[in-house]
């Protein structure tokens, strides 16, 4: 069994918490921009419907959803390069 020094669980909690806080801040900003798409398309429109307001969160869900994925690239480089600095040894 394997146990890791002090200096790599130091290391990995940093990156763990760098994946956090990049999520994070992917999480808030694809929050905005859909609440923004939402109001440029006024969306709120298409609510008169049963079938607009029943299908109104999962389709704004599913663009958030995908706004947020967009964010992953992003994520794993910064998080890559952060782990790159660190000293392992």
């Amino acid at each position: 069994m394997a146990h890791l020094s002090a200096v790599e669980l130091h290391n990995w909690i940093a990156l763990y918490a760098a994946a956090g806080v990049c999520c994070a801040l992917g999480m808030i900003m694809s929050l905005g921009l859909i609440l923004v798409q939402l109001y440029r398309e006024q969306a709120w429109a298409t609510l008169t419907t049963g079938r607009g307001l029943l299908l109104f969160i999962p389709n704004t869900w599913w663009r958030w959803q995908k706004l947020y994925l967009l964010s992953t690239p992003v994520t794993l480089g910064i998080v890559g390069a952060f782990a790159t600095t660190l000293a392992w040894t």
